[in-house]
């Protein structure tokens, strides 16, 4: 019986050997994702107390099994077709995997910790009872981290993590708390409170860099003053200006701070995806990209259909590839899509310094 055991026991190894020898050996082994609800597919339908979910229809009327995973969408996100274009699987939000007996294995193509209504800062999510914050993520990440370094050995857990990507869609829910507040705008000035932003993502970024990445796709934040749930406070249906304009200066000083860590971590490398610029001009030039709505989502009640999530109630649109949003707050997954593309290969304007193609290459 010890011998029969023994001889299971050595399979296991050599299996799991070759399973990390290929791996590590593929030019992107694995994806993490760390951000909001742009990217979540799925961590909050295992948080009891969240508001914030989309794990009912009519989300997921367009993903495969016409199934409600929990992405706030009508099919796949952008963190779904990155992973396709750099040859991996969709990563599986990390709270499922806690109870899966083989979940190291699993771990190695990579896992999100994306959750809806997350923030850079704690705190973002009390609107909704509950999500997983950067900084929550980010711990979650470091355990990740153990197991792969108790499993594979610090040298190969390095040379994997060396090589993955590490993906962070992360920042409007800061700026709609910040002008959603009253609060907030008496205690501290739209200026304070986005360096403030910078300053912890910064050293969120640096605590993820302590274990191992090395590869960092970075997005900016888009023009979320002109989501449908903006639009509809205005009785023209103007995008929130103000809103925008801060986005904009987040977005500034995000791209300086990323040039100022790679000259302070000479070994890291990263993509930065100006997701305003090329959202706005989806907004802005529909047409051009087979767009027909830019204000009103394809999914919800009311005014632009915004006064209401995605709820099982809510109407949808037939022609949801037309409409640049799906729900008050999120794009479609046509919207998705084009903005995939533009991270993967998009020109030097809209992804640098390098597109996340040039980035696997390293």
């Amino acid at each position: 019986m010890g011998s029969l055991l023994f001889f299971f026991y050595i399979i296991f190894n050599l299996f799991q050997y070759s399973f990390s020898e290929a791996q590590n050996n593929k030019a992107t082994p694995a994806m993490y994702v760390f951000g909001d609800s742009l990217v979540d597919v799925g961590n909050n339908n295992h948080l009891l107390l969240s508001l914030a979910k989309a794990n009912f229809p009519h989300n997921g009327v367009d993903f495969p099994g016409k199934t409600a995973t929990g992405r706030f969408c009508n099919g796949r996100n952008t963190a779904d077709f990155l992973a396709e274009k750099v040859g991996l699987p969709s990563s599986p939000p990390y709270l499922s995997l806690l109870k899966s007996k083989e979940n190291t294995v699993l771990l190695m193509n990579g896992t999100s910790f994306a959750s809806g209504g997350a923030g850079i800062f704690n705190g973002t999510d009390e609107v909704y009872r509950q999500s997983l914050p950067l900084t929550k993520q980010v711990e979650y990440y470091s355990i990740v981290h153990d197991k792969l370094v108790q499993q594979l050995g610090s040298t190969s857990a390095e040379q994997h993590l060396s090589k993955s990507l590490f993906t962070i869609v992360i920042g409007s829910n800061d700026l709609f708390g910040y002008f959603g507040s009253s609060k907030l705008r008496n205690r501290t000035t739209p200026q304070e409170y986005v360096e403030e932003m910078i300053v912890t993502l910064k050293e969120q970024l640096k605590k993820l860099h302590s274990y191992g990445a090395r590869k960092f796709v970075v997005t900016g934040v888009g023009p979320i003053g002109c989501c449908p749930a903006q639009r509809r406070k205005s009785s023209s249906g103007d995008c929130f200006q103000e809103m925008n304009d801060w986005a904009i200066k987040y977005n500034d000083g995000l791209k300086s701070t990323l040039g100022e860590l790679k000259s302070v971590l000479n070994n890291i490398s990263y993509s930065y995806f100006e997701t305003y610029d090329v959202l706005n001009n989806l907004v802005q030039q529909p047409a051009s990209y087979g767009f027909t709505e830019v204000k009103s989502a394809c999914c919800g009640l009311g005014k632009f259909r915004s006064e209401s999530p995605c709820l099982p109630i809510a109407k949808y649109c037939s022609n949801r590839r037309g409409h640049v949003f799906w729900d008050l707050y999120h794009p479609t997954e046509a919207t998705h899509s084009i903005l995939s593309d533009y991270i993967f290969d998009g020109p030097p304007k809209y992804i640098f310094p390098l597109s996340v193609k040039q980035l696997v290459a390293l």
